[in-house]
């Protein structure tokens, strides 16, 4: 199911039970496995690879040679960077314990699920199973081996939240008051709450 509206390019490999929406652009030699699902407005990079059954939300990117393994959850205007890769196998092995080939029958793919806006940097690692909260950004070359919270800023080996950001995406300013944040660029106001941050207009009964 490839919506019309969308763009496809001849050396691209994308599988005809794949779901391309409306304005969503693949790129060369970029793969599309069978049951995957793309939203609307997405753009897949040269050589990124989109397992079976991956679901992307709206206006995700996913840049060149990321890899994303089934069964992964992007949600709404995710950023994939380049050669970022989403594992699916915590115990991975070639063979099993008697020294026969795996097949798809030896394990269970776990997935990596990201929120709406979240941003992962070039070359990092998310390994499964993990959560990446909404709007959070993982940094360039991190691996992150622990669910990420929603505005969180992680970096490192294991990664490690460093800061919290905000919708722009730019690090957040302290402004005095405990636990409250402002953005730099729009200005507007988060508040954590316990292990994770909310932009204060956002808050139940606001």
């Amino acid at each position: 199911m490839h919506s019309p509206a969308s763009r496809i390019v001849d050396s691209a490999d994308v599988s005809p039970e794949a779901q391309i929406g409306e304005g969503s652009s693949v790129w060369h030699l970029a793969q599309v496995r069978e049951g995957a699902v793309l939203g609307t407005g997405c753009v897949i990079g040269r050589g990124a690879y989109i397992g079976t059954g991956v679901q992307l939300g709206d206006h995700c990117k996913v840049q060149n040679y990321a890899l994303v393994y089934e069964p992964a959850r992007l949600g709404q205007g995710v950023f994939i960077g380049p050669a970022v890769v989403l594992t699916n196998d915590t115990f991975p092995r070639a063979v099993n314990p008697d020294g026969t080939l795996k097949n798809a029958d030896d394990w269970q793919p776990v997935g990596v699920t990201i929120g709406d806006g979240a941003s992962i940097g070039a070359r990092a690692v998310c390994v499964a199973p993990v959560r990446i909260g909404a709007w959070a950004t993982v940094a360039a070359g991190a691996v992150v081996t622990k669910d990420v919270p929603a505005h969180a800023l992680v970096a490192g080996v294991p990664a490690r939240r460093i800061g919290w950001v905000g919708h722009s995406g730019r690090p957040l300013d302290a402004t005095g008051t405990p636990g409250e944040w402002r953005c730099p660029a729009e200005g507007t106001t988060y508040r954590e709450h316990g292990d994770s941050l909310v932009r204060v207009d956002e808050e139940t009964g606001q």
